[in-house]
């Protein structure tokens, strides 16, 4: 399907703002939700979390607890038995020639040592949460506190606290990728500029905390488990491994999810291995439910990593090469590889021309939380790196900032081009498409940057100064492996699209149903999507790194067409004419110029299965297929963030004026859906570049774990996000499409960062902002070092 219009000539759908089919689930309250699902006779769990960030664990008394009122059962490590074992490494390490790793998992319930606050050690089943919590309470844990890892360069200093006694040290990973010769730039360079870029650790917040419900049917030698997750397929084949069940027999439900952010990909949570096993030993349906400061300590997290950057450019601004060295913070366990790190080492190059690049990465184990993926997923820390070092770079050249990205694009002919270094997926980190430029010059047009430049712009009222910034970036999307999706045409004219993602709030009960709906001449509403169960679908990998429309909506869009090949040779039969002269819309087929004389595709799908005669050989019963999708690499989408704030320059206080996306995720299914995601997304990445910071004291301990103390942006300075579109198709699917889901959180702080310093350049000169998340108290700090400095007086 190309063009305007389908190819059988109907109006299409695809591109066009169709209204979400599950909005009204959803605003009506009937929207299924973990924590709805309560079978008969449920239990509750609760469990006992280590109050220390490193220790060892010298014993653990269940027997109050076990004789509290309402208490089933009480469960330490040693009563799991040979069930216990670490979990599985999620994402090997990928094929880079100069690669060390230590893997090392988590474990269903800590035995010997606990590694980070919160890691659970016991787990009490009872009749309520109100009983499990209680009797939780009576669970006593005897600890020896060991000194805790939590500055990444002490942790690597000889002598220090070991989070993994088996190691030499708490390096976890040692990755060095390279292209061309760094040390021949930096030789040539006219201007040398290096500085250390600190961006710091961070919490999803999704709305819905995590939840897990289980329950065995002995009868059947069936397990139902409803999750939270964002990989219901993957979670199925490793939990029946571990219960020494065939995956048919195990059915995991993934329904409606308030907000994965990548948090819920993580497998295997010590919680969704116990959960299960605690249903099948008891006989019970089991449920356990995050609650939020469980979230804060439980669920993954993201950000933490420190870059001592150095970048060689000529006289006239442009780029000769780039080296990074930086540390990345893994946290307790390392389950989901170097996927973090690799895409901040990657998504650094941007979508600029760099002759020569030197990276090397040091991840560390350290006694926090776990980090996996968190919406963007490392990529803003590559992003903020090249971006900060741009912003200096033209400052000390005497650059316009728009002016040194001009210089530095890779032009509309380079593409395909290859970067030279391996991406997350495997494969060589290629950009498939692009044309930067275009989409740079529409951001300045549409931000006024040439008005904004003038003084009397950057004035506020009150004293308050405001400050302009645009930023570039590249995200790597779509990636593989495959994914699935069965549609049918059901007797009664409704299609239905099955596929094995799960949805997170993404629209893709709309944007799934739009392909089909062009593929098969019917309306959007007239198509019921299923996603997440298992049952359903038995194939695919999960909902993560912007690739649900790339890799399933290709593969819907697959499928789809083999149904409408087999609607148009019946029709065609059925109406005696020529396979070329059907058309399909409206619900029928029929022929071209001859709309009389037609049937309609639920008509089709009961001669499609009779009841009587023979199918003949070599075609199917039904109007039915299945279709997969498997990218050969990732599909790049890239875009211009451009913010105007504005500051008050006595409190510090930060109000962003204007904030402008202009983004190519190739050919839009759904524009209003895309512009949702990416307004969530810049609302994330408000909060992860003013707002939101995790804070560990040096024991390990988080001091901020609530919404008392932990912020979030909210809706009243989280700007009206505007939004244009470039659209480069990708010629690596049919649909020419490219992920979108985390484009709006890569580049927010890179933006900010630069805004701010233009905004207090005429009171505290020669800030740099090196540093995020930022707050107004460690703002007024860097203004004053600044003016300090410069041997001003304060403002």
């Amino acid at each position: 399907m190309s063009g305007d219009d389908r190819a059988d000539g109907g109006a299409r759908s695809v591109g066009r703002d169709v209204p979400r089919n599950e909005d009204r689930l959803l605003l009506t309250g009937r929207a299924l939700f973990v924590d709805d699902v309560e079978p008969t006779g449920t239990l509750h769990a609760a469990f006992v979390r280590s109050d220390w960030a490193h220790g060892r664990l010298r014993g653990v008394d269940v027997t109050a607890a076990r004789a509290h009122p309402g208490v089933v059962a009480a469960w330490t490590a040693e009563d799991l038995g040979d069930y216990w074992a670490p979990g599985p490494l999620l994402v090997s390490p990928p094929p880079i020639e100069r690669l060390e790793f230590h893997a090392r998992t988590q474990v269903p319930l800590a035995k010997d040592k606990v590694r980070h606050v919160g890691e659970p050690i016991a787990v009490v089943i009872a009749e309520s949460r109100y009983l499990a919590e209680d009797a939780a309470a009576l669970v006593e844990v005897d600890v020896d506190p060991l000194p805790a890892v939590v500055d990444l360069e002490a942790g690597l200093e000889p002598g220090a606290p070991l989070v993994h006694d088996d190691l030499e040290s708490n390096l976890s990973a040692r990755v060095v990728q390279e292209r061309g010769d760094w040390e021949a730039a930096r030789a040539q360079a006219d201007l040398l500029l290096a500085r250390r870029l600190r961006y710091d650790r961070g919490a999803a917040a999704a709305i819905e905390n995590r939840g897990i419900v289980a329950e065995w049917d002995a009868r059947a030698g069936e397990m139902t488990i409803w999750d939270t997750t964002q990989a219901p397929i993957p979670i199925r084949n490793g939990l029946a491994r571990m219960l020494g069940l065939s995956e048919g027999r195990v059915r995991v439900v993934a329904p409606f999810i308030g907000g994965g952010f990548g948090p819920k990909i993580m497998m295997f949570y010590p919680e969704e291995v116990v959960i299960p096993w605690a249903a099948m030993t008891l006989g019970r349906p089991v449920k356990w439910i995050e609650d939020r400061r469980e979230n804060f300590f439980a669920t993954t997290q993201e950000r933490l990593q420190i870059h001592d950057a150095e970048i060689a450019l000529s006289a006239d601004g442009r780029i000769l090469g780039v080296k990074d060295r930086f540390l990345h913070d893994v946290g307790a366990y390392d389950p989901y590889g170097l996927t973090v790190p690799i895409n901040s080492q990657c998504t650094l190059l941007g979508p600029y021309d760099v002759p020569a690049y030197h990276s090397e990465f040091l991840a560390v184990f350290t006694n926090k939380t776990i980090v996996s993926p968190v919406r963007g997923a490392g990529r803003q820390h590559g992003v903020f790196v090249m971006e900060r070092l741009l912003d200096l770079a033209a400052r000390e050249l005497g650059i316009d900032r728009v002016e040194i990205r001009r210089r530095n694009f890779l032009p509309p002919d380079a593409f395909p081009h290859d970067n030279n270094v391996i991406y997350q997926d495997f494969a060589p980190l290629v950009y498939d498409s692009g044309n930067y430029r275009p989409a740079l010059e529409k951001a300045v047009e549409r931000i006024g940057w040439k008005e904004w430049r003038r003084p009397e712009m950057r004035r506020g009222e009150g004293g308050r100064r405001r400050g302009i910034g645009i930023v570039n970036y590249v995200e790597g999307t779509g990636i593989g492996p495959y994914e699935g999706a069965r549609v049918t045409v059901e007797t009664g004219g409704r299609v239905r699209v099955v596929t094995g993602v799960g949805t997170q709030g993404q629209g893709h009960f709309t944007s799934f149903a739009q392909i089909a709906a062009d593929a098969l001449g019917v309306d959007p509403a007239d198509v019921d999507v299923v996603t997440g169960d298992t049952r359903e679908f038995h194939w695919g990998t999960g909902t993560f790194a912007s690739r649900s429309m790339v890799v399933a909506g290709n593969a819907v869009h697959a499928a789809a067409s083999k149904v409408r090949e087999k609607a148009v040779e019946r029709a065609a039969a059925e109406l005696g004419v020529e396979e070329e002269a059907i058309e399909l819309a409206d619900g029928r087929a029929f022929v071209r110029g001859e709309p009389a004389c037609g049937i309609g595709l639920g008509e089709l799908a009961v001669k499609a299965n009779p009841l009587r005669g023979a199918v003949r050989g070599g075609s199917e019963p039904g109007l039915e297929a299945s279709g997969y999708f498997g990218p050969e690499r990732g599909a790049t989408a890239s875009g211009v963030h451009a913010c105007v704030v504005e500051v008050d320059t006595e409190t510090m206080d930060v109000e962003i004026v204007r904030y402008l996306v202009v983004h190519d995720c190739g050919r839009i299914v759904n524009p209003a859906i895309v512009e949702g995601q990416i307004q969530g997304g810049v609302a994330m990445g408000i909060g992860n570049a003013f707002y939101e910071m995790l804070v560990h004291d040096e024991s390990g301990q988080l001091l901020n774990a609530s919404f008392m103390d932990y912020l979030l942006p909210t809706a009243d300075v989280v700007p009206r996000i505007e939004t244009a579109h470039f659209e480069t198709p990708s010629p690596l699917n049919p649909l020419g499409v490219k992920g979108v889901g985390e484009a709006g959180a890569i580049p927010v702080a890179a933006a900010f960062a630069q805004a701010l310093e233009d905004a207090l350049a005429p009171i505290a000169p020669g800030l740099e902002i090196r540093e995020i998340p930022l707050k107004p108290s460690r703002l007024w700090e860097l203004v004053e070092a600044a003016r300090a400095r410069a041997g001003g007086e304060a403002p």
